[in-house]
């Protein structure tokens, strides 16, 4: 084990050298160009390496190169693109050492626990593997079970996560001491992030905990069904579960072999996907095609003839409250084109680290935003697609420049979505997630709706002070014209008059927003027509609130 640990580290040393030449010494000697010059290629070469390393050792790597790849808001894309098709596949371990381990785990032998088990495995992958068995008669007359799955831990690996972790916490002590990197990224906390859920991944007991609150959510839900677990059987190292394996979601000759149409399981995987994410705010967040299966059905339940069997939960994730406020006051902020609230949200929902400079942050994302804040979808689908991507990078330059770090829960929902959308597209390829998500988008403002209208009308309440204590102010600064103590350059002045005056218009407009929507939603329960037309007329005034600025605005104030 100490030879793993010293090539671990070898390898970031050596790396670690060559990047502070490169990074540091060069452009502080005037080479910054030569540094520069070849910046791309060096870094897909580290990334190559470490691709390499990662296959060679196996364990726990393999899981640092996909976490390195899906960690976009601190990597550059040289680095991620290079590691996202890293492999959780590696040889199999030898039966007779998985026999030894399981056996010692659940304290009998396994032709008194099972019945049969297949010595070729179902699955490999770094950190255990899976075999199938078929249960003993006295387990399977107790639990009405006979086909499962046995997924069984590597033989020593939770020493060589031991060995793994304490060479990235080194690792991570070197980095904290280069500023360049500390006050960007806070590694320390990003390593016992991944140690957190690499822990929790090797604990079968977590796992099994986990499919019973996923089933928990689905339990009135015909579409999902959760293979039922063998607790007599289940250790910390050992996991026995029902064996629930039937079509693979991509497969898309099998599903139309077995009458299924791929393009209604790609609608209703991503519906399904959606509620996890907004009604239950627990979802599994490694949703790739050899953890869903398509399970024909003997009679149609609900106008379909099949359900979505979903297997593996040591990777699940929550939507926390805080995400949801964070998420909320970023909308009202992107709204208001207010840079300052937009900080707000990105720290609330966890982005910012402390050594963020808020002042050039509300700066970068107002023009980032304001370059296509307002624009409908209609407008969104008529810009030239180069300026989408010249968009894209100039965000994702900000991003790298700028001290964020997207905490560990928002990361998981994007790979879920990330791998939600790549699996619809290949079953479908005219499949549109916008089209997907649109009504979880609208019932997630119905549900923030009491919210929103409380504060805009927080916000109008402040501006109405400020325009109450206006004549008060102009007039004190008539009086000061008047008496030569302030120069006036007028064409800034009208401006600002302007910009209060459409300022007071908007509070207006959000006020008669909030009255109609309120009135409808009153009125409805007595009469729905005349309620609901009032809720539907109630977007007007809100339209106009949120974009008047946008539409009338000639440039920025300065």
């Amino acid at each position: 084990m100490r030879a793993r640990s010293r090539r671990i580290l070898r390898f970031a040393a050596r790396y670690l050298a060559q990047t502070w030449w490169f990074e540091l010494f060069l452009p502080r000697i005037g080479l910054a160009r030569v540094a520069a010059r070849g910046r791309s290629a060096r870094l897909r070469r580290i990334a190559q390496h470490f691709h390499v390393l990662a296959v060679e050792l196996g364990g726990l790597m393999i899981k640092v190169g996909q976490f390195m790849s899906s960690r976009l808001d601190v990597l550059p894309p040289e680095i991620t693109k290079e590691l996202e098709g890293l492999q959780d596949e590696v040889p199999a371990v030898p039966f007779p050492a998985i026999r030894v381990l399981a056996e010692a785990e659940l304290g009998v032998t396994l032709e008194r626990a099972f019945s049969y088990i297949d010595p070729t495995p179902l699955a490999a992958a770094s950190l255990g593997q899976v075999h199938r068995a078929r249960l003993s008669e006295i387990d399977a007359a107790e639990t009405g079970l006979l086909d499962v799955v046995v997924k069984v831990q590597r033989p020593g690996i939770g020493t060589i996560v031991d060995v793994d972790l304490s060479a990235l916490r080194r690792v991570a002590g070197w980095l904290s001491r280069v500023r360049l990197v500390s006050d960007r990224v806070d590694v320390p906390a990003l390593v016992e992030e991944f140690a957190f859920t690499s822990l929790e991944e090797i604990d079968y007991l977590h796992e099994a905990a986990g499919a019973e609150r996923f089933d928990q959510s689905f339990a009135d839900d015909p579409r999902v069904s959760v293979p039922e677990l063998v607790w007599e059987r289940t250790t910390r190292r050992v996991l026995t579960l029902q064996d629930v394996t039937a079509i693979k979601i991509n497969d898309v000759d099998g599903l139309r072999a077995a009458g299924i149409d791929p393009s209604a399981v790609a609608n209703e995987f991503a519906a399904v996907m959606f509620d996890q994410l907004f009604v239950h705010g627990y979802f599994h967040a490694d949703p790739h095609p050899g953890n869903i299966f398509v399970t024909p059905l003997a009679g149609a339940v609900g106008g379909r003839a099949w359900k979505f069997s979903f297997v593996d939960f040591g990777m699940m994730g929550e939507v926390p409250e805080t995400l949801r406020q964070g998420l909320r006051r970023l909308l009202i902020a992107a709204a208001s084109r207010d840079g300052k609230g937009m900080v707000d949200g990105i720290r609330q929902v966890g982005v910012l680290l402390p050594s963020a400079d808020t002042v050039e942050l509300e700066r970068a994302m107002t023009k980032l935003f304001a370059r296509f804040g307002g624009m409908g979808f209609a407008e969104l689908q008529e810009v030239d697609p180069r300026e989408f991507r010249a968009f894209a990078v100039e965000f994702a330059d900000v991003m790298r420049s700028l001290p964020f770090q997207l905490p560990e829960n928002f990361l998981l929902i994007v790979r879920a979505m990330s791998l939600t959308s790549g699996m619809c597209s290949s079953l479908d390829p005219a499949f549109n997630i916008w089209n997907a998500v649109e009504p979880y988008s609208a019932q997630l403002i119905r549900a923030e709706g009491g919210n929103l209208v409380q504060a805009f009308a927080r916000q109008a309440v402040s501006v109405a002070g400020i325009i109450a204590r206006l004549p008060q102010r102009l007039d004190s600064l008539a009086t000061q014209i008047d008496e030569g103590r302030v120069s006036v350059q007028a064409p800034r002045l009208e401006r600002r008059l302007v910009s209060i005056e459409r300022t007071g218009r908007q509070i207006i407009s959000a006020i008669l927003f909030a009255a109609l929507l309120v009135g409808g939603i009153l009125l409805r329960a007595e009469d729905a027509v005349f309620g609901t037309v009032l809720m539907v007329v109630s977007a007007l005034p809100l339209l106009h609130a949120l974009f008047a600025g946008v539409i009338s605005r000639r440039g920025p104030l300065p």
